[in-house]
């Protein structure tokens, strides 16, 4: 299983994770130039090699119509704002796909959403520095881009660093963390530490708000790639760097399970629905025999120890049991990937699959019962096109 580990020591910045995130790719120039074809109105990106305190790494500099934000991103003192819906526009026709563009609206909303209940006024009225907008945004969409280029199986991160202090913004003099940063790192392991700065930024805070999952000590993983992503300022005594590291790890998957007596079979068939829509891996029932000898029904969960809280809550929320057992297992995948076959009648999705000397083919069912459906044609005639 690919592994992202994100070491937040030193805080979170869009712009230290971007950098960070840059190089762990095997080609930065042209990844540096993908990133420069979606296309940001007046942004560009350039990744500069530094080093602090003997570390090398490198500060992702973003600059917008030829002028570079500063190193607090809330000490805006410009004239021109946009709205969130300006801000949805800008994303809507930039040159991304459909998935990452969704990706940097969801990340923006919830920096929007804090906003808005700092400073008591509605989604829709909430208004950004311009500079600091394009700035967050092109983060954003960095850092979006860039994971789902890495492709990660699960991202997980340290502890968080927020620092301590005050900081002089826009509305004044404010407390470390800034109040938008509070209310985005809100069930999120945190630290003050011992730095009297402003060490996580909102949009930092938001972007491991929305992809990081699981917190805590570096998972045991064999690491392939490191990348660390340095901040503006600049320490005496430590590098001030967010440090990133991709590799491989063995994939654990838990098992939730339980046994009813008094259930529908409605109502399990939505149970099983409800846990498939929510992310797990796997879910169905079996018919048992329980004390008393009365008839009963197993049900049984499969998903990511990410998630396993979310299934158990569903569980509990639309099931009739008042007990739920967990086991984890170990599970070898093969590695996968979707092609696109074309055949006389349209395309056919097939799934792809290979490892550990196999090999894997299968059209996609729904591709095939459709042309089967629209063309009079039967599901072996279609698959002997492909």
């Amino acid at each position: 299983m690919k592994e992202l580990f994100l070491d937040l020591s030193m805080g979170a910045a869009g712009d230290m994770l971007s950098a960070a995130l840059l190089e762990l790719c095997e080609d930065r120039e042209k990844t540096l130039s993908e990133l420069n074809s979606i296309a940001i109105p007046g942004v560009k990106y350039e990744l500069i090699p530094v080093s602090h305190c003997g570390i090398s790494g490198s500060r992702m500099k973003v600059s917008y119509y030829g002028g570079e934000e500063g190193a607090d991103e809330h000490c805006h003192h410009h004239h021109h704002h946009r709205g969130l819906k300006d801000i949805g526009e800008i994303i809507e026709n930039l040159n991304l796909d459909d998935k990452i563009k969704q990706q940097v609206l969801d990340v923006y909303r919830i920096i929007a959403q804090a906003e808005s209940q700092v400073h008591g006024a509605d989604l829709d009225n909430i208004h950004f520095h311009e500079l600091g907008t394009m700035d967050a945004l092109a983060d954003i969409c960095a850092v979006c881009c860039l994971i789902n280029k890495l492709s990660p199986d699960r991202i997980s991160a340290s502890p968080l660093r927020l620092g301590y202090g005050t900081v002089n913004c826009a509305h004044g003099i404010m407390p470390v963390p800034a109040p938008a940063t509070a209310l985005i790192i809100k069930g999120m392991p945190v630290f003050a530490g011992d730095i009297e700065k402003e060490m996580c930024t909102p949009t930092g805070a938001a972007l491991v708000k929305y992809f990081v999952k699981d917190f805590g000590e570096m998972p045991e993983m064999r690491v392939s790639a490191v990348g660390i992503g340095m901040g503006s300022r600049v320490f005496d005594d430590r590098p001030n760097g967010l440090r990133a590291m991709l590799g491989e790890s063995e994939d654990y998957v838990t098992e939730l399970s339980c046994n009813v007596d008094d259930m529908s079979p409605e109502a399990v068939g939505f149970l099983l629905e409800r846990l498939m829509e929510e992310g797990a891996l796997d879910a169905w029932y079996e018919c048992i025999g329980m004390k008393k000898f009365r008839p009963g029904i197993f049900i049984s969960c499969i998903c990511r120890q990410a998630d396993r809280e979310k299934m158990t809550a569903l569980i509990f929320k639309h099931s009739s049991t008042i007990g739920i057992r967990e086991t984890m297992y170990r599970r070898y995948v093969l590695k996968r990937e979707e092609k696109i076959a074309e055949t006389p009648y349209g395309k056919v999705r097939i799934k792809c699959s290979e490892g550990y000397g196999a090999e894997r083919r299968k059209a996609e069912f729904e591709d095939l019962a459709r042309i089967s459906r629209e063309k009079d044609l039967s599901l072996e005639e279609i698959k002997n096109m492909i």
